[in-house]
């Protein structure tokens, strides 16, 4: 003896009148039947938008032609759909329990911290690797728009101060590079706009390396520890790390914007990603190896660099300020 299948009386908003229209369904072999007066429809269940189980609310189902199945008792729906065989997906039992639910939530945050520490850096790499430097060369233009408006103003050396740095620093990257294959860098003076940045130097994408007034007062009888810094800043430049840094971050909006939602806005920071983060430890050992091998290829110990964090330190204390951003401590 066949047991005819279950009803359920609900309400179908065909949304071209306002009253609902009483009908009745069941759930047969896949097939969702929808009878009322002058009604008969069947429609296939995979082509149902289903309403997932929750403790409470109406349960409402989204039919292809864009009419919707609802139903005030919830419970009573769940009931009707379990008893027609009708299979939830297994994420519906996840969210029903607690247990289940707080599971989730900790593989969620593990796989979040392993996407942060291991994850995005090894994607930015792969990424590196085919991103043309003209690439690099158009973002780091942007930055240094946006960091001359904001942090930086016209240098007051003179150009014969600007010429002998810039000549020193030439005469050694001949010496470390006397067949050529030095990375493309370009080298601006600049001041500290209202003291923002201090003495400082930094690299941004594409070679340009910025060196501030005040870092060439900081290091003005140190001309040795001066072409150290400017080396560093190479190193960032040889290992594209100030676009790596551009490229996490992109990585690192997108995969928020697939859990929290829309969040292109931070691509249009870039210039603030590349002023307020630091590069890793990893990246500045790179840049410390890079410099040490060029200074000892021109003949200078790289010692002399000493020097340069013992007057940061001295500096720091003279001003009992908050660190400054040094990218060479970064």
């Amino acid at each position: 003896m066949n047991t005819p299948p279950p009803v359920l009386h609900c309400s179908l908003f065909n949304g071209r009148q306002a009253r609902p229209i009483p009908v009745r369904l069941s759930l047969i072999k896949g097939v969702l039947n929808i009878t009322g007066e002058g009604l008969q429809l069947q429609v296939p269940e995979q082509q149902l938008r289903w309403p997932e189980r929750q403790r409470h609310g109406t349960r409402i189902a989204y039919l292809p032609d864009g009419a919707t199945l609802q139903h005030a008792n919830g419970p009573e729906w769940d009931a009707w759909a379990q008893a027609s065989g009708h299979l939830e997906a297994p994420v519906v039992n996840w969210m029903q329990s607690w247990g289940k639910a707080l599971v989730a939530s900790v593989v969620l945050v593990l796989a979040c911290v392993a996407a942060w520490l291991w994850g995005v850096p090894v994607a930015s790499h792969a990424a590196l690797n085919v991103i043309p430097l003209r690439m690099d060369e158009a973002v780091g233009e942007q930055a240094m728009k946006s960091f001359e408006q904001s942090m930086l103003q016209p240098s007051q050396l003179s150009t014969a101060e600007q010429s002998a740095i810039s000549r020193q620093f030439e005469q050694v990257m001949a010496t470390a590079f006397p067949n050529g294959g030095a990375p493309h860098w370009q080298l601006h003076f600049r001041g500290s706009k209202h003291g923002a940045i201090g003495p400082n130097a930094f690299a941004l994408p594409g070679g340009h390396i910025v060196l501030t007034d005040e870092m060439v007062a900081l290091l003005k009888d140190k001309p040795d520890t001066l072409v150290g810094v400017l080396a560093h800043e190479l190193g960032h430049v040889r290992h594209r790390h100030g676009m790596q840094m551009v490229v996490q971050a992109s990585l690192l909006s997108g995969l928020t914007a697939l859990v929290l939602g829309d969040v292109s806005g931070l691509i249009a920071a870039v210039p603030a990603v590349l002023a307020q983060s630091a590069y890793s430890r990893q990246a500045e050992h790179q840049a410390d190896g890079d410099a040490a091998r060029l200074l000892k290829a021109a003949g200078i110990a790289p010692a002399v660099m000493v020097d340069l964090f013992e007057r940061i330190t001295t500096e720091r204390e003279r001003k009992r300020a908050p660190d400054l951003p040094i990218a060479l401590a970064s």
